[in-house]
């Protein structure tokens, strides 16, 4: 999928009930988009779409495959699988409006974009952290943060911080390679 207006939904086209539309997206979208949180991947999308009424639509999205995104440990770049659901009501209204759970798509257009929309749904399953395994990290990264550690020290002791102010510091590094 390069082209993310392949992701624009025609809602006055539909009939009542429900239609299934399936996006694959790849690298080519996430470059298209040139959001801040994720640059490649391969994401499955499927999208109901309940037409409830003439001017109300309830849709329901899955979306299934992984990212490339970077490590917080060593920057190297990692999979990060993703497999969340989402949904959103729309209705069609007299001008393009985004309230919490309500989109409002001009009905002269009818056209609902989810490009971005299935963006965020990404960018929210992502984990705050993510690590890669233990052991996966890119070694000499990882020697050197041990190198410039703050338990280094000029007289060649250590296991003494140089400055006690920097311990609680070590404490979070010392959690992060566990």
């Amino acid at each position: 999928m390069s082209n993310p207006d392949s992701l624009k939904i025609d809602l006055k086209s539909l009939a009542d009930g429900v239609t299934t539309f399936g996006f694959q997206l790849d690298d080519s979208y996430f470059d298209a988009l040139d959001g801040a949180e994720v640059k490649r991947g391969n994401i499955n999308v499927s999208v109901d779409v309940n037409r409830t009424s003439e001017r109300f639509y309830e849709l329901n999205f899955t979306l299934d495959g992984t990212v490339v995104v970077p490590c917080d440990r060593c920057l190297d770049d990692m999979d990060q699988p993703i497999e969340t659901e989402g949904n959103l009501v729309v209705k069609l209204g007299e001008e393009y409006s985004e309230d919490d759970d309500v989109v409002t798509v001009d009905e002269n257009e009818g056209i609902l974009d989810t490009a971005w929309i299935i963006y965020e749904f990404i960018a929210l399953a992502i984990p705050i952290k993510h690590v890669h395994a233990p052991g996966k990290c890119n070694r000499a990264m990882i020697d050197l943060m041990d190198e410039y550690s703050a338990t280094r020290s000029g007289d060649g002791d250590g296991d003494k911080p140089v400055d006690p102010r920097w311990s609680a510091l070590e404490k979070i590094k010392n959690n992060i390679k566990d």
